[in-house]
């Protein structure tokens, strides 16, 4: 299998060295880096030509690295039931970048796009009804980014007086909270249990 994705790896280099960035072969999957200006194009390759007919979308993510200029990585994830491959796209971008919609080459990237802006904020241009998927109308943020608070902006309950579900900002953010919970590694000043025992023994 690894030879294969292996021949498959360098048969997309060089038919396509415009959009390929870098390759490699690891846990039985191909991972392509491609250019963001050919993402369309080069999947639309993948899927009809004869050596890929990477035909089936099984997923469209992304992973956040704050850090970095180019902070998003918006991840593909393809599968040739033809050829039994499977193989990993990934699309560095900016946060300010738009990702150009691949539903023209496989429409059921629809749903998967809608996730990633609601999840990361990543837009993408050319789909045709870019709005929240999984959180509430007037949600703010993007769950799925580093820097959003674990407790969220609001908290949403059903109220018992008024008989109707109730939004309400939140007030205790984690952002900047820290969990010590006993930890040793905190420079704690404490005796956890067991450690008395410890110390009698490195007296006898």
């Amino acid at each position: 299998m690894s030879d294969a994705l292996e021949e498959l790896g360098t048969h997309l280099d060089l038919k396509r060295n415009d959009c390929v960035l870098g390759w490699e072969v690891s846990h039985g999957e191909l991972n392509v880096t491609v250019a963001l200006s050919n993402l369309v194009g080069f999947v639309d390759f993948l899927k009809t030509d004869a050596n890929c007919l990477f035909n089936s979308l099984i997923d469209i993510t992304a992973v956040d690295y704050p850090a970095r200029a180019k902070r998003f990585d918006v991840v593909y994830h393809f599968l040739s039931m033809y050829q039994n491959h499977r193989i990993r796209l990934r699309v560095q971008v900016r946060e300010d970048d738009m990702v150009p919609s691949i539903i023209g080459v496989h429409p059921s990237a629809n749903w998967f796009e809608r996730e990633v802006f609601d999840m990361f904020g990543i837009l993408f241009s050319g789909h045709p009804d870019l709005r929240r998927i999984l959180t509430d109308y007037g949600f703010r943020g993007h769950p799925l980014r580093k820097d959003f608070p674990t407790t969220g902006y609001t908290e949403v309950r059903y109220d018992e007086v008024q008989k109707r579900v109730v939004y309400e900002p939140v007030s205790l953010v984690q952002e900047y909270r820290q969990f010590d919970f006993m930890s040793p590694w905190e420079g704690a000043d404490y005796i956890l249990p067991g450690d008395d025992k410890a110390k009698e023994e490195a007296k006898g």
